[in-house]
């Protein structure tokens, strides 16, 4: 968006928030993902207990939500990715002292999710059907419709909470961003045991539980923000001016950050498919079930990441290069050490967590597929930073397209490609798969790093001036 093209731009006073913003950036980063670490460290346990409430249910329930899962990230894709679109265009605003375009933005942002929370289950659920088939799920078909649909129907609700999270979050206000995510986790782990085995909706109630758990804290962000307006930013609607070049802006981020999420739950699906081809129905359970507890190991990346895009999208908007720099290699520094600690520890409890889904299991064939699946995939955790902290700061510089192709080249290309040779090609099963897997991320991360360093290099040399489009 071309600051020529939003008239009337306003310096309003700052709060000490935004000055944390646009200081050091690696106290700045490190005030953002602390509290978020809490917050998504609560989503894992929350996935985890969930999955023990519903491995209660027996295994093909637990596979169900396994098939089912990509749907449900593909929302939450769609959700995140345009809530880093909007933290995205806030916080360079900011960086450029420029609050009531920053405010405008917002409210734009706003429309958008509206329109998109309306048209996801309009156009997604009368092709559900087909979609679980081509998965492979036909085998438990009933409990992915009762658990699948439920969730689409209250896509509204995960989409809002995702987005006001994050424009909580690019005002630096992480007490509100903070409760916005957490608070979701909290009553989801009351409302659990609640819906599934007291009101006996069983794999349904799980769903319900789900929806109504994103409701209530979202209706709390609202009443921050539009009646107590107790923000930094002024979401009066009586403010909104409507001009394309903020859509634009948003969208320009959001809809290849949602396009990525996209491809991770496309990958997925795939990953799914070639899984079942070697090695049956069980083994997406256990996928399923390693990656809920890897989630753990992933949270501190994830909110490290996540808070790069406001950390270096202010440093961005201010044309502060070095400091876009900084956040990047901080956080990939950071991210790494976390991660290759919580990988040993994963590796070596991997039997005592698979113990925690095969409490009911007649034999050990679950609990063993958990174990192996586990310790090898635990890698990940390792490989993941890299790539995924240079997509967000390119998402934070409004470079949603570099973000998306390498995205593409290392999902679509290296992961898939890799794992299809090792696993179906050269017949390795499922170890051929997972070891493809692997490989395909740690090469495409070290593109996306490659990539990174020419792309800020080239920035700090030309000295480009800033335009959020």
């Amino acid at each position: 968006m071309h600051n020529e093209t939003i008239r009337g731009s306003v310096v309003l006073e700052d709060n000490e928030n935004i000055e944390i913003l646009r200081g050091d950036p690696k106290k700045a980063l490190l005030k953002l993902a602390i509290p978020m670490v809490f917050a998504l460290l609560l989503i894992s346990f929350n996935n985890i207990i969930d999955r023990i409430w519903v491995a209660g249910l027996g295994t093909d329930v637990l596979a169900a939500i396994g098939f089912v899962s990509p749907l449900f990230m593909i929302i939450v894709g769609i959700g995140s990715g345009l809530g880093a679109g909007s933290n995205s265009a806030i916080s360079r605003f900011i960086g450029s002292k420029q609050k009531d375009n920053a405010q405008n933005s917002a409210l734009h942002a706003i429309l958008i999710v509206t329109i998109v929370s309306i048209l996801i289950p309009l156009l997604v659920i009368p092709f559900f059907d087909d979609i679980i088939v081509y998965m492979g799920a036909g085998s438990v078909m009933n409990y992915a419709q009762d658990y699948g649909i439920t969730i689409l129907f209250g896509s509204f609700a995960f989409l809002f909470n995702l987005l006001f999270s994050c424009q909580l979050r690019a005002e630096g206000d992480m007490k509100k961003a903070t409760f916005v995510m957490a608070a979701v986790e909290v009553l989801n782990m009351i409302l659990d045991p609640i819906f599934i085995y007291m009101l006996k909706l069983g794999i349904k109630g799980a769903a319900i539980a789900t929806i109504i758990s994103s409701i209530i804290p979202t209706l709390v962000a609202v009443y921050w923000m539009f009646m107590k307006k107790n923000t930094y930013l002024n979401y009066d609607i009586r403010l909104f001016k409507y001009h394309s070049s903020y859509i634009k802006d948003i969208l320009l981020v959001g809809i290849p950050a949602s396009l990525e999420e996209f491809i991770i739950s496309l990958v997925n699906i795939i990953l799914n498919s070639m899984l079942v081809l070697v090695a049956g129905t069980n083994i997406i359970a256990a996928f399923n079930v390693s990656f809920i507890i890897l989630q753990l190991g992933m949270m501190p990346c994830i909110a490290i990441g996540t808070s790069a895009i406001t950390v270096a999208g202010v440093a961005y908007g201010a044309k502060e290069y070095d400091k876009v720099k900084t956040t990047c290699h901080y956080g990939i520094k950071i991210s790494l050490i976390i991660a290759s600690i919580i990988t040993v520890l994963l590796i070596i409890f991997a039997s005592q967590l698979s113990m925690l889904f095969t409490y009911n299991q007649p034999n050990n064939e679950l609990h063993g597929l958990i174990v192996h699946v586990l310790q090898i995939v635990s890698v990940f955790l390792v490989v993941t930073p890299i790539g995924g902290i240079c997509a967000m700061v390119f998402q934070a510089m409004g470079k949603g397209t570099i973000s998306l192709l390498l995205t593409v080249i290392r999902e679509l290309i290296f992961v898939v490609l890799l794992s299809y040779l090792f696993g179906i090609f050269f017949n390795y099963g499922v170890n051929g798969v997972l070891v493809g897997f692997i490989m395909g991320l740690i090469i495409g991360s070290a593109i996306s790093l490659i990539v990174f360093e020419y792309f800020i290099k080239k920035l700090e040399k030309d000295n480009l001036t800033y335009s959020p489009t």
